[in-house]
């Protein structure tokens, strides 16, 4: 392995407070929709889990609990908390719908937690998709999104937890705030990737045949790579103030990996960046 970057150590946690419920109630949803090009899921607590095969239509299964301070509370979480579905041609949307969402009239319907409920309504999504399907896959606490086996695009989100990627072929975004990223790449990616996190790590394999322009960004942590990697300059940011110019790092470093090709871009506070030969 190579040291690609320097800096301090390490850490800094999230936590979450825990709240006692009385009551409980579980239910299994199954659904099948036919294939789209993009799969859309918009959860708020609980995980995410897709695997792409070979098949024509979406499986959706997912574990729904409610968990409440009374009877009374849980009636209102069955009344005020949906699993709405709606399918267009190209997407499929899976979309957690209750009062935490802020409607906001920008077209982001955001989450809006002020204060508790008395209630917590979590939907765990375990979901077949077509292999080719892209996904765009997003949840804030609960559970972590782990994608499979797909050769389409993703845009992935988390918050409280990590972000799994395993046998993937396409390009885009894995982006999370307290937990950490991990990717095996089946094919190497033919286009920009991102890949950030706050609070974690971020491990990155790829195919031996890689080419591509990499930038990286640690601040509490080490880059290593085992790929054989030539520098690239990194521009420093610069500000004018009383007519002269200061000229700031951002702790950024930059290489090319093979003949250099689409940029991939990983991010981290607190945490270590490492991209894998898999062949190595």
């Amino acid at each position: 392995m190579k040291l690609i970057g320097l800096c301090s150590i390490l850490l800094v946690f999230a936590g979450s407070q825990a709240y006692a419920y009385d009551e409980r109630e579980h239910e299994t949803i199954r659904q099948t929709f036919p294939s789209a090009q993009w799969l859309e899921v918009d959860n708020v607590y609980g995980s995410i889990h897709v695997t792409g095969y070979n098949g024509n239509e979406v499986q959706m299964t997912v574990e729904k609990i409610i968990e409440a301070d009374s009877q009374s509370k849980l009636d209102e979480a069955r009344r005020e908390v949906k699993l709405d579905t709606t399918q267009s041609a190209d997407r499929l949307k899976l979309y957690v719908d209750g009062p935490f969402r802020c409607h906001c009239g920008d077209g982001h319907n955001g989450v809006n937690e002020a204060g508790r409920r008395g209630y917590r309504v979590i939907y765990d999504f375990e979901l077949k998709v077509p292999a080719a399907m892209s996904a765009e896959l997003s949840t804030v606490n609960g559970g972590k999104i782990e994608l499979r086996g797909t050769t389409g695009d993703f845009d992935l989100s988390n918050v409280n937890s990590s972000i799994e990627v395993e046998e993937i072929s396409g390009a885009g975004k894995v982006q999370t705030v307290n937990g950490g990223v991990k990717v095996v790449f089946a094919g190497n990616p033919q286009k920009n990737c991102t890949f950030k996190t706050v609070n974690g790590g971020i491990e990155a394999s790829f195919r031996p045949n890689l080419s591509a322009d990499v930038h990286l960004k640690t601040f509490n942590g080490s880059a290593y790579t085992d790929f054989d990697a030539t520098a690239l300059p990194v521009t420093a940011s610069a500000e004018r103030r009383d007519g002269k110019f200061i000229y700031r790092s951002n702790r950024s470093s930059a290489f090319r990996i093979g003949n250099g090709g689409p940029e991939l871009k990983f991010d981290t506070l607190n945490g270590s960046i490492r991209i894998i030969n898999r062949e190595r």
